[in-house]
């Protein structure tokens, strides 16, 4: 019943100017056309501001760790479902998007690093309200998806431990994580390292052993290619890809996260050009290695291989003892991003603090504040604190609420990647007409840019004609346009209005 309720939450979860400024304080940034606003400034002088200890290693395996999760060891059994050996397309088509909004945003970052990254960015590009919106969208979505996390990690655990309560490991997981983001981030990143490690070696082991398996060398019956010789490439058609294509395009969520902790680098250019190289071909070996081995070792339309797919290639090669560990992979994969998604959403709110997008008094200093360590206190403990209300929210009544809160941001996503590439396209083309050189560039620009604009649109159209997804789609889109209407507001008669 616990893992049913668990696997429930984890389908809920989303597959993770600037006009404020005053004109009179100086700015202490440099002129450049990715360089923030005249007047805007990134931290007040004497004030303790974020410290560049994270390491390219840290980014490079928190890249990696945020593209694997949930989405790949539950979702992909759906998305096989949906399109059966075409699901290897699916993956391509959403791989190309991720990868190509994730060298814009290594471009804009190389250039210009800032916690609040495509937040950031928007602001330069599209004014104080777009940054208002993505920034403070992107930061409740993270506070949502924190909570869930932690719930789902829990629920699945106090199934393996039936005898602690859920809302106690719950309660638990909330405060190990939240100590653990308020530790320095080098600590924070070495701790994310060896937590996104655990799932990548579980996944190179899963090749291995798929590969063993279909040549006959595990315990199971190998059934050679028979499974893609004897079966359509396309079984379900056309729909059955695009359907399985939203699926992965929301599993890739999260993996924006690097963009953030990329100005916590010493090196950001280095860091963050090192870390987009490193991630394009690791994708697409973990994901589509293993889709190919799940394709090749089951039928695709065996629901054991929807429900549960490495479990099931893993009892098939007859290796249950293997199989059985998944469960305890689930809970490292979700508590992984838990860390991570704290993180992001302590640096987003700490971000939006020093441009003025959370208020000009006292609200500002105490989110922009940082401790001796460089730690944001009061953003880290801002961004926990709907974590630990939703413990009390699945003491009482389950996740019910938390899935209907998860709806309305499920396609933050949609919005993120719109931003991001929008921004990247007017910053570019300002840095072009400037004669400004750009550390690292994004491939084929502008066609490869434009071109992932319109794959992204047609994700959007796409979505529109399953009904779940466009009630999802439609209930983020509304949210961000009053939170558009909200930063218009904001910039016209000043934030302490609103706060």
């Amino acid at each position: 019943m616990l893992r049913a309720r668990a696997r429930a939450l984890l389908r809920a979860l989303p597959y993770r100017a600037l006009s404020a400024c005053n004109p009179s304080e100086p700015s202490v940034l440099p002129a450049h056309p990715f360089a923030f606003e005249e007047g805007c400034h990134m931290s007040d002088p004497g004030h303790t501001s974020l410290q560049a200890s994270m390491k390219p290693r840290h980014l490079v395996m928190m890249r990696l760790g945020s593209a694997i999760g949930t989405g790949l060891f539950v979702g992909t059994g759906g998305v096989i479902a949906a399109a059966g050996p075409a699901a290897l397309l699916a993956y391509v088509i959403a791989g190309f998007i991720v990868i190509c909004v994730m060298r814009m945003l290594a471009e804009m970052v190389a250039a210009d690093p800032n916690p609040g990254a495509f937040s950031y960015y928007a602001g330069k590009a599209l004014g104080a309200p777009a940054a208002f919106a993505t920034g403070w969208l992107w930061w409740i979505q993270m506070c949502l998806v924190v909570a869930a996390e932690a719930i789902a990690a829990a629920q699945i655990l106090s199934e393996l431990v039936p005898i602690v309560p859920s809302w106690v490991f719950a309660l638990s997981f909330m405060l190990l994580f939240t100590g653990i983001n308020l530790a320095a981030v080098g600590e924070f990143g070495e701790f994310e390292f060896w937590f996104s490690l655990v799932k990548v070696g579980f996944v190179v082991v899963f090749l291995v052993l798929g590969v063993l398996f279909l040549l006959g060398l595990t315990p199971g019956d190998s059934p050679g290619l028979t499974h893609l010789t004897e079966t359509p490439f396309m079984p379900t058609g056309v729909s059955g890809v695009a359907a399985a294509l939203l699926i992965v395009a929301f599993a890739f969520g999260g993996v924006e996260i690097v963009a953030i902790a990329a100005a916590e680098t010493s090196r950001p250019a280095h860091s963050v050009a090192k870390a987009t190289r490193a991630i394009v071909w690791r994708i697409v070996l973990f994901y589509m290695g293993s889709v190919a081995i799940m394709v090749l070792a089951m039928p695709w339309d065996d629901p054991d291989l929807h429900s549960a797919p490495f479990v099931a290639v893993l009892n098939v090669a007859g290796l249950p003892a293997v199989a059985a560990t998944l469960g305890l992979v689930i809970v490292l994969a979700l508590l992984s991003s838990l860390n991570a998604n704290l993180y992001g959403g302590s640096r987003m709110v700490f971000s939006l603090a020093e441009r003025g997008l959370v208020g000009r008094g006292r609200a500002s200093r105490l989110f922009a504040g940082t401790n001796t360590r460089g730690v944001p206190v009061v953003s880290v403990l801002g961004t926990s604190a709907f974590g630990f209300v939703a413990v009390l929210l699945n003491y009482f009544w389950g996740e019910a609420v938390l899935g209907m809160l998860l709806s309305v941001v499920g396609s933050t996503l949609i919005v993120t990647w719109v931003c991001t590439i929008v921004s990247h396209l007017v910053l570019h083309y300002r840095a072009r007409r400037e004669g400004t050189e750009l550390p690292v560039r994004m491939w084929f620009f502008p066609y490869v840019s434009w071109f992932t604009l319109a794959c992204v649109a047609a994700v959007v159209v796409l979505g529109m004609t399953v009904p779940a997804i466009r009630t999802q789609m439609l209930l983020t889109f509304a949210l961000t346009a009053v939170l558009y209407g909200l930063g218009v507001l904001a910039s016209r008669r000043g934030i302490d209005a609103l706060t």
